[in-house]
């Protein structure tokens, strides 16, 4: 049995506005749309689709990211937060959070806050975020040279594209996008992997992450029968 863990984000660039999408069988970090990454890729999703289909930005396959990186000199820049990251990451990689937690202890913060873990946060096991205002300027430290190669990844290719537009922006023109971003990545796809959880796994937590060890074991089960 197969678990499939999220629609690929390639579906934005699909021409046709009509085609149904396949719903993933559990929510994900997909669904912290509702607390800004909807509207920030609303904003940018246009101008994104532009750059993917005129390959000012590339989009790389997880199964292709290792010959990228080996042989054309790509860095990875992960930009998912230290809290997936810390779960599982790619030995070697940048590390610079589009996202960041949201610590605003202001009324209007703490209602939102509230009805963020009830309705996504108890699921999913995610902060409540908000934009880094120092991503561009903290990528600039950490990949000095603007004509640096960066393969920019996240666990399901939404935020890491969101990311790659602002470098794109910011004089950054050698840039790949992993599409579908670390979901989507095969076993061996990405050899030096770090943390305590499977790279495709990360972005999972809270009560998704149980329901999701339950679907493993029975797979497991079902395999030794």
């Amino acid at each position: 049995m197969a678990v499939q863990l999220q629609p690929s984000f390639l579906s934005v660039f699909n021409s046709s506005k009509h085609q149904k999408k396949p719903k993933p069988p559990f929510p994900t970090t997909q669904r912290r749309s509702t607390l800004g990454v909807k509207a920030a890729s609303s904003s940018s999703g246009s101008n994104a689709r532009q750059l993917i289909q005129s390959g000012a930005i590339r989009a790389i396959q997880p199964k292709d990211a290792a010959a990228a990186m080996d042989s054309e000199g790509f860095q990875l820049l992960d930009i998912r937060p230290v809290w997936e990251r810390q779960k599982a990451h790619v030995e070697g990689s940048l590390h610079v959070p589009l996202f960041i937690e949201d610590k605003d202890n202001g009324p209007i913060t703490l209602l939102k806050k509230w009805v963020h873990f009830g309705y996504i946060g108890l699921w999913t096991g995610q902060y409540f975020t908000t934009t880094n205002p120092d991503f561009l300027p903290q990528v600039e430290k950490a990949a000095p040279e603007k004509d640096s190669k960066l393969l920019v990844a996240c666990g399901e290719g939404l935020r890491s594209i969101m990311a790659a537009t602002k470098l794109y922006e910011g004089g950054y023109k050698n840039l790949g996008w992993l599409a579908g971003g670390f979901n989507r990545a095969g076993e061996d796809d990405f050899t030096a992997v770090q943390g305590t959880e499977k790279l495709q796994y990360a972005t999972i937590g809270g009560a998704s992450y149980y329901f999701l060890q339950l679907l493993i074991f029975i797979e497991t089960v079902g395999k030794s029968k």
